[in-house]
């Protein structure tokens, strides 16, 4: 699945996990992404879209 939103470009992004020992590690954050059917110039595609930019109405979902 990718893990990128094909509205906004957000994608993830890196950082470092602190254990309790203080031993860091790196890691990283995904952002919510969404497969979903939405309407583009009339016609129906599947996009993968981040939750910000569905709850915004950014996206016009198909039904």
């Amino acid at each position: 699945m990718a893990r990128l939103c094909e509205v906004c470009g957000k994608k993830w992004w890196r950082g470092k996990q602190i254990s309790h020992s203080h031993i860091r590690t790196n890691r990283t954050w995904s952002p919510n992404i969404q497969r979903v059917r939405a309407v583009v110039d009339g016609k129906k595609v599947r996009l993968y879209v981040c939750t910000s930019c569905l709850k915004a109405g950014k996206v016009q979902r198909a039904v």
